[in-house]
């Protein structure tokens, strides 16, 4: 009974986002009693998505190590240095969406990449890989960025908060890993139920800050969220453009890291004087975030050509 209900929740999994907007926007006292305990559950979606794939298919071949790691180094170095000279040369280097545009493409995948790609009906390893290295190299690709643009924040707050989050998902991704050796053929459709429903809750607690400024200056977070959107769309579909057919590996997984970025983790390092104008921001980026196996379906549908296995 518990297993129909799970897969008929997976094969609605998108709708789930959809609502826990809704409800994050409409139920702010529900939204404030979950958002404590936003890190746990970020653990639990980790672990959930490694038990969905298992160790085997998330270590990857040695290519796909070495391609991943250039994409880290294009998304996390060269993206946000890129963005620096641009907000640079406008003179925009001091407004608040412009220091949240390159906190946001200085930090590693979002933890909920790996499900997104899940909920599309593609392979999730890549992004799982991707994720978990970009968190490893992050204390490395950070560095270029915070000493070109000190007003960022202190290099040893942001390295400790990066530890922080890599202790976490290794924690998170080896228990999955450990429980799917143990139980080798799970249901995928119960657990992508499971993530579904992780991922609803986990929309809520995000969306606390939202609602409030939505009723106090709606037009300023309209504003917002049109930029945002613009630079999370943007983004994703640059990237599966690029990358699409070149090595005949599905750019599902890159695309949707390109865009969705865990810039939450600033929070835990950065003073509140640097984070307080973002926060905005930061809300109202869980919107695209959330319904990119929506909104981005259009793009992700068509699946690249693929070489033939041999």
């Amino acid at each position: 009974m518990i297993g129909d209900l799970l897969a008929a929740i997976a094969r609605h999994g998108r709708l789930a986002l959809v609502a826990g907007l809704v409800a994050g926007l409409t139920l702010p006292d529900l939204a404030a009693l979950i958002r404590p305990w936003l890190p746990h559950l970020v653990g639990l979606l980790l672990f959930l998505t490694a038990f969905r794939i298992g160790l085997r298919q998330a270590a990857g071949s040695l290519a796909e190590a070495r391609s991943g790691l250039l994409l880290i180094a294009v998304f996390q170095l060269a993206m946000p240095l890129a963005a620096l000279v641009i907000f640079w040369t406008l003179g925009l280097m001091a407004t608040p969406f412009a220091i949240a545009v390159m906190l946001m493409l200085t930090a590693p995948g979002v933890s909920g990449a790996a499900a997104f790609t899940a909920l599309l009906g593609r392979d999730p390893a890549p992004a799982l890989r991707l994720l978990i290295a970009g968190i490893a190299v992050f204390p490395v690709t950070v560095m270029p960025i915070l000493w070109a643009a000190p007003g960022l924040g202190d290099i040893a707050d942001v390295l400790a908060a990066s530890a922080r989050l890599l202790v976490v998902i290794t924690l998170a991704s080896g228990l999955g890993f450990a429980l799917r050796h143990l139980i080798p053929a799970p249901d995928l459709r119960q657990v992508d139920g499971l993530n579904a429903i992780a991922l609803f809750v986990i929309v809520i607690g995000l969306m606390a800050a939202v609602g409030p400024a939505l009723r106090a200056d709606p037009v300023l977070v309209l504003k917002w969220l049109a930029g945002v959107c613009v630079v999370n769309f943007g983004l994703q579909i640059a990237c599966y453009m690029i990358l699409r057919g070149r090595s005949g590996a599905d750019p599902t997984g890159p695309s949707i890291i390109a865009g969705n970025r865990n810039v939450a983790l600033f929070l835990l390092a950065l003073p509140a004087a640097t984070t307080d104008p973002l926060l905005i921001f930061i809300g109202v980026y869980q919107v695209p975030m959330f319904l990119t196996p929506i909104a981005m379906r259009w793009l992700y549908a068509h699946r690249p050509h693929q070489k033939a296995a041999h």
